[in-house]
């Protein structure tokens, strides 16, 4: 029944391609512990105690306890869906606790950094310069996803409203209000995108062709490189820039949620965690007793 359950994610629940990825990898690896361990090759005929055998080595064998909640939260969808289909009548995965994790505040770029990369003569004056900088100014300036700006097409931009139709998880389009400045450039690199280029794609590579993940990540590192010594430099961490600063500046919460595209508030306030720091480093520095 793995496959069937991997076809309701990808096809029903409409999960991204890494998400079925993840899954599938997590599943077959239970799978083949079962067969070794207890002679079994039905997932679906698994009892709690061979889960929990299963939760239990990847704890001996060293795995984070992010990477084995995970592997547990995959447990759970699996054995919801076989209930939830009749396949089974009990639920042998809701005997499974999550790990206590530490939790990481995300890595995001300084203003003056994101300042100085903006005012720097880095991008040429070609077609390549300006997509260049339409790539950081997109995802510095709306936060979108790494999935969701390869996902732009031409037809997505509402130019005079100033706002950009954005689809991301599970097929849910939100609107993106832009900044003027961002306006004009977008104008700029349109004038120079080839239009008789067969694809709709907004960004397109130096050939012409749709862009795909590695050429947008080896831009963005590209130019992070020149203001930033954080480890990471990647799409993702503009995002977490993008809703820190906006925080830092008074931003509603509940606003960056819709602006990010967040299910909940909950995965949006782990940024009130970096504005947290932020004050205890000013209260450090600037009150007498601290």
């Amino acid at each position: 029944m793995i496959e069937p359950f991997l076809e309701f994610l990808a096809f029903e629940k409409r999960s991204n391609e890494h998400t079925v990825t993840s899954y599938r990898t997590d599943l077959d690896q239970f799978r083949k512990y079962l067969l070794f361990q207890y002679e079994v090759d039905k997932p679906e005929t698994a009892t709690s105690v061979m889960l929990r055998s299963w939760i239990v080595s990847l704890m001996e064998e060293g795995l984070n306890p992010s990477s084995v909640n995970r592997k547990m939260a995959s447990l759970r969808s699996y054995y919801g869906f076989l209930r939830r289909r009749k396949h089974i009548l009990k639920d042998p995965s809701t005997i499974l606790s999550s790990m206590k994790t530490r939790r990481k505040l995300p890595a995001f770029i300084e203003e003056k950094a994101m300042e100085s990369l903006f005012d720097s003569e880095g991008f040429t004056d070609d077609f390549i310069g300006h997509r260049d900088r339409v790539i950081l100014e997109l995802l510095y300036g709306t936060g979108m996803r790494l999935s969701e700006l390869i996902g732009l097409e031409i037809n997505n931009l509402e130019l005079e409203a100033r706002i950009i139709r954005v689809t991301g998880k599970r097929g849910k389009e939100r609107l993106i209000p832009i900044s003027s400045l961002l306006v004009q450039f977008l104008k700029d690199y349109l004038t120079l995108r080839a239009p008789e280029e067969a694809t709709k794609a907004l960004i397109l590579t130096d050939s012409g062709k749709a862009v795909y993940p590695v050429f947008i990540q080896r831009i963005v590192k590209k130019y992070l490189s020149e203001v930033t010594t954080l480890s990471q430099k990647s799409p993702h961490v503009l995002r977490h820039t993008y809703a820190t600063h906006l925080l830092n500046r008074g931003a509603d919460l509940n606003a960056i949620k819709e602006l990010l595209g967040h299910a909940n508030l909950a995965a949006t306030q782990i940024y009130t965690h970096n504005s947290i720091e932020k004050l205890k480093k000013t209260h450090q520095q600037a009150h007498p007793k601290a």
